[in-house]
């Protein structure tokens, strides 16, 4: 049996978390090296809207998400679906979600994502300058549609609501929004616009730029554990002893975390 790797800090997962984690502690000059079985960037990162969004302070779960939770799972229109045969194992997380979006928990979940998400896009801009990506990062804005006038009227306190954190938004009529956007269809209620939003105009290109130089090992974690002070971290064809990781697998970190003694309310989703 070869003797196991041994680096100062693993990196699972080499999506967009873990390649901007691992370029930033190489970047200080620490040993990264970065697990993943598939490309760096080649996941869910790389196809997507890139949207670096800061002013999504409001968290998924509202008291008026609750409100309306029988009927987005139970409505044959909802946007919302959910097997059947998994809903004993969803059954745990489903009611710590409703826990949290009650008004309290609510409030102060969307504190938190604020405090985490004030200094986003600054980050990314710094980022960005720094590998040779400033033009992948482009701001144009972001908009809310609403396509009722009653639904564009109950928005106006949950954006006067994000403005208390610094978000700029503007809320604007349809004919203003027919003017900004001539292109989109037309709405009865009318649009909020973030015009300090950004996102990347090529996810892809910017996983490359930000995984150029880290070490990659293609590799499947299955089990990880504490082992001479440090972490032991085993897989098909892997045996790596790091002083410090950090799990950024995605949906598979749930699992990854539990082995390291953590439990994260973590699933998945599509859509």
């Amino acid at each position: 049996m070869s003797a196991p790797i041994k680096v100062e800090i693993a990196v699972i997962g080499a999506g967009v978390v873990g390649l901007a984690v691992a370029q930033r502690l190489q970047a200080a000059g620490r040993e990264v090296v970065l697990i993943d079985p598939a490309d760096p960037g080649s996941g869910a990162s790389y196809g997507n809207a890139g949207t670096i969004a800061d002013y999504a302070v409001m968290p998924v779960g509202t008291p008026d998400v609750l409100r309306n939770l029988p009927s987005l799972l139970f409505d044959r229109n909802s946007p919302l679906s959910i097997r059947r045969a998994a809903l004993p194992s969803l059954a745990p997380w489903l009611l710590r979600f409703a826990r949290q979006s009650l008004p309290a928990a609510a409030k102060r979940n969307s504190e938190a994502l604020a405090v985490l998400l004030a200094d986003a896009c600054d980050s990314w801009k710094r980022l960005v300058d720094e590998i040779g990506g400033a033009l992948i990062l482009q701001q144009r804005g972001c908009l809310y549609l609403y396509q009722t006038k009653a639904a564009f009227q109950a928005a106006a306190a949950d954006m006067a609501y994000r403005r208390g954190f610094g978000i700029k938004v503007e809320m604007i009529s349809p004919a203003e929004l027919a003017v900004l956007e001539p292109g989109l269809p037309p709405v009865e209620g009318g649009a909020a616009f973030f015009p300090g939003a950004v996102f990347l105009n090529d996810p892809g290109r910017m996983m490359g730029l930000l995984a150029a130089g880290i070490p990659h090992v293609r590799a499947r974690v299955n089990w990880l554990g504490r082992r001479d002070g440090g972490v032991f971290l085993a897989g098909d064809g892997l045996q790596m002893q790091a002083g410090r990781v950090v799990i950024a697998a995605g949906a598979h970190s749930k699992t990854l975390a539990r082995m390291a003694g953590d439990r994260v309310p973590l699933d998945t989703e599509r859509g």
